[in-house]
């Protein structure tokens, strides 16, 4: 988990993310920022805007994004869709844009929701792969081919340094674009996205023509590096007055996981190791309580497959807040919170147990990525002691771990420059550091 040493930090508006990391900090009073961003529902790009333009070329693949395959780095699943005709499921990969020779071959999905049908949805593994190593990888043989390029995260080590953006909420308004500019220009390595993605659910029948879209506006970095997914809220697209009835029915055809190297059941819980991390994801709205599977999983994980000498920092991504001082999701992850342990604004704890505990986590609310909700400011008042800091904003973060011991998270707002860091903290891991600072 993560550590933590001043007490600053931001709180934005839009949904819950909630990353969970052991940590502490020192001891000013908490604030709530003065700043507010408009008031009114942002508006979502129209459907001809340049971001959700369809690739040129017949059958082309598009929506085309990248997760981690494994839990170690060396594996990556790359997923797109052929509109047109299934085409090929073929990836060749390889160190150089002109040797491509590896080649690994995926397997592809359809579904229809409503009066929707997809298109052609691929996922191919690239396995094998070797750390800290560029990559180009093409796809669309026989028709229109692509090439992208990533580059694998690092080995993980107890002292190894990574770059992670955290998005939460993201949607596909006017400032969901200004979110992932700003964004790209921050110099990450992967994406810790704490759900919410396309809101094609805020539409008539659920249009998921929005799923489409919002893939297509997002390829331009997804494409590039892997984004660790969680589901949240606008995942469910349950509309049983529509006839559908199975949850997450567009979000697990499109976005798969590495539940299964991570030993668990279903692809809303898992983990990955990045650098000196260790990533834990779980779902909000699966069932959590006691010997459920997410609970046994949970419970494992933590006894077993957490290895504190090798990734010092854990990091826990959910959707629904476990401590949350605004009235949206309020009281939402008071459940989880109890039976694992123990929004729509950014906000970031102290140390966060009710008795300060130096040693407890630090929790940050990030949902605040340009989803079309609106602002999310009804804090609650008196603001908690457990409260550091918490503001009404659109727009990204990032947790810079520089080693074993020291990580800088950053709270970028969209009407700064990018490079402007609008509040931050320095953590410091207590199980490298074990000094009290309470």
């Amino acid at each position: 988990m993560l550590m933590g040493g001043r007490r600053r930090l931001c709180l934005a508006a839009a949904l819950v993310l909630v990353v969970v990391c052991a940590s502490a900090t020192s001891g000013d009073a908490g604030v709530t920022s003065a700043y507010r961003r408009k008031a009114e529902a942002t508006v979502d790009m129209p459907m001809d805007a340049d971001v959700f333009r369809v690739p040129a070329g017949y059958n082309a693949p598009q929506q085309v994004h990248i997760t981690l395959g494994d839990q170690m780095g060396t594996a990556m699943i790359v997923s797109w869709v052929t509109p047109n005709e299934l085409g090929n499921n073929t990836v060749m990969y390889g160190t150089s844009p002109e040797k491509m020779e590896m080649r690994a071959v995926g397997t592809h999905t359809r579904y229809d929701y409503f009066n929707y049908t997809s298109g052609f949805i691929h996922h191919c593994t690239l396995k094998n792969l070797k750390h800290s190593t560029k990559y180009y990888y093409a796809m669309g043989f026989g028709h229109t081919v692509r090439t992208f390029w990533f580059t694998t995260p690092p080995k993980p080590g107890p002292d190894v340094p990574f770059k992670f953006g955290l998005i939460g909420d993201l949607g596909q308004t006017f400032d969901s674009n200004s979110t992932l500019s700003h964004y790209e220009e921050n110099d990450c390595g992967a994406v810790l996205f704490v759900g919410d993605l396309s809101y094609a659910d805020n539409y008539p029948l659920h249009d998921n023509n929005r799923w489409d879209t919002w893939a297509r506006f997002t390829e331009r970095s997804a494409a590039y590096q892997p984004w660790i997914w969680t589901a949240g809220n606008h995942e469910l697209d349950y509309a049983p007055e529509i006839g559908e009835e199975k949850p997450f029915k567009p979000f697990t055809h499109r976005y798969p996981t590495p539940y299964r190297a991570a030993g668990s059941t279903e692809p809303f819980w898992y983990s990955v190791k990045i650098g000196s991390a260790h990533i834990v994801v779980l779902a909000s709205y699966s069932a959590y309580g006691k010997y459920t599977p997410q609970w046994t999983w949970l419970h494992d994980e933590l006894a077993t497959r957490v290895d504190r000498t090798q990734t010092p920092w854990l990091i826990i991504l959910m959707h629904s807040p476990w401590y949350n001082s605004n009235g949206y999701h309020y009281m939402e992850g008071e459940t989880m919170r109890v039976s694992s342990s123990s929004g729509s604004s950014t906000p970031r704890s102290t140390s966060c147990s009710r008795d300060t505990n130096a040693d407890a986590p630090v929790y940050v609310t990030i949902g605040d990525g340009g989803n079309i909700e609106g602002i999310a400011d009804n804090f609650t008042e008196p603001q908690p002691g457990y409260s550091a800091f918490r503001e009404a904003s659109f727009g990204h973060a990032t947790l810079d771990i520089k080693n074993g011991t020291h990580a800088y998270y950053a709270w970028h707002r969209n009407h700064d420059g990018a490079k402007v860091v609008a509040d931050g903290v320095w953590l410091t891991n207590r199980h490298n550091m074990p000094t009290d600072d309470a």
